[in-house]
């Protein structure tokens, strides 16, 4: 049978098929790791887990001062100018270098002030410090894959995506076994490093042909326009996985620590298909956006990212919320109440994928404003919603808010687009 000519030569489908394959690997061992931690140290372990990874996400941003989209956006502009490469690796090189060296100070300084914020106890001060250690790794790391991105090199993102998580997955089950919670905590501490070696092995070439070390220098001539990414960068990344942490917090003092751990548990899932959509906009719908300078010519690539992606994530959420009984037991098995949670998430997910598209367009653009007051918008939204509703709803309202929240925001952003418009008429007519 013959594959219809527009499946053939549709990037964006390519790209969806090819990022499904290591999905799908993903998800069997995510599903497996996820078992094991639920049985072996049950929702207090996962609530544990949960607030080092927000940790882990907060510095990926800060350790590079939030550089990741920047470096995607410029790179794919100027991949054939090697003298604005230089520029922009060198100014990405100091940046990196300043957030890592403050970063890692203020980790070891105040090691057991952020263990008792994290964990409620000063017991895993050790843990602080090893991750005060790792972090230029993080750095390093979060730029090698904006370069991957910037490059839009989806086959080599698909093999160093699935090996690192193999490898890190492999280091996590086997400190598990040795040391319960502490091990794992460990092996997500470490799990940088790994990526490292992954992107360095796979990817070393074609990292040594774009970014040529030994030109860089220690100026910074992109710092204005590289600024500009690490406020949005510190608008979703740090103050989103804050809200998080600050979240799981107030449901185990209002609720209990379990309930904070089945609630992990819920996002953890979430996060399991919506890395999937993550991989795509970075890989594609940035770097297209970046290319697109007419009203016309993004809203003809909306459509056709609504129509290719929207159906396929649509689909699979709806076989998630008919199995959802099938995947707690799976999955969660002892966690009581999870199945609850799924309808509120499942529907706040997809508006939120909606709405992501469109805010592609605020990177693109470097729409600096309206991104900052969209995410600002959303989280504080997320955050009074989920104080006010516990109150009456428990632990499902935390979900519920997630729901609401992204109704309005996809409303919100969307406003924000055609107001860009109106005051940019020369974009009407596509000058592609």
């Amino acid at each position: 049978m013959k594959i219809p000519r527009f499946i053939r030569e549709n990037l964006l489908l390519k790209m969806t098929g090819l990022n499904a394959g290591v999905i799908a690997v993903r998800l069997v061992i995510s599903l497996f790791i996820q078992r094991l931690l639920a049985q072996m140290v049950g929702e207090a372990g996962v609530a544990k887990v949960g607030s080092l990874r927000n940790l882990i996400q907060m510095l990926t941003s800060i350790t590079s001062l939030g550089v990741f989209n920047g470096v995607v956006k410029y790179l794919a502009e100027y991949k054939s100018d090697k003298p604005q490469l230089q520029k922009l690796f060198s100014t990405t090189m100091v940046f990196t270098l300043l957030g890592s060296v403050v970063s890692g100070i203020l980790l070891l300084v105040f090691a057991k002030e952020v263990s008792n914020y994290l964990f409620a106890t000063s017991d895993f001060v050790y843990l602080i410090k090893l991750v005060a250690l790792i972090v230029p790794s993080i750095a390093i790391q979060r730029i090698f894959y904006g370069v991957v991105n910037g490059l839009s090199a989806y086959k080599k993102f698909a093999k160093i995506d699935l090996f690192a998580y193999l490898l890190n997955a492999a280091l996590l089950v086997w400190l598990l076994y040795r040391d319960n919670i502490d091990g794992v905590l460990v092996a997500i501490a470490i799990a940088p490093l790994v990526q490292i070696l992954v992107i360095i092995l796979i990817f070393g070439k074609v990292l040594r042909e774009y970014v040529q070390f030994s030109k860089l220098s220690f100026t910074t001539p992109m710092a204005k326009s590289l600024l500009a990414f690490s406020l949005m960068s510190f608008a979703s990344t740090v103050l989103t996985n804050y809200v998080e942490i600050d979240v799981r917090a107030m449901i185990t003092r209002r609720i209990t620590e379990s309930d904070a751990g089945i609630w992990t548990a819920m996002t953890n899932i979430s996060k399991n298909y919506m890395v999937f959509s993550t991989a795509i906009f970075s890989l594609y719908v940035l770097p297209k956006f970046s290319a697109i300078n007419s009203r016309s010519g993004f809203y003809a690539e909306l459509r056709n990212i609504y129509k290719t992606l929207l159906p396929i994530f649509g689909l699979g959420m709806i076989l998630v919320y008919i199995f959802r009984d099938y995947v707690v037991l799976l999955i969660y098995p002892d966690f009581e109440g999870l199945a609850s949670l799924f309808k509120w998430q499942l529907i706040g997910d997809f508006i939120r994928l909606a709405g992501l598209v469109l805010m592609y367009q605020f990177l693109a653009k470097k729409l600096v404003r309206n991104y900052i007051a969209s995410e600002i918008f959303s989280l504080a939204m997320f955050y009074i919603l989920a104080r006010y509703l516990t109150t009456d709803y428990g632990l499902e309202g935390v979900v519920l808010a997630h729901m609401i929240r992204y109704v309005f925001y996809l409303i919100f952003v969307f406003v924000l687009i055609q107001r860009y418009f109106r005051k940019n008429p020369g974009l009407e007519e596509s000058n592609e």
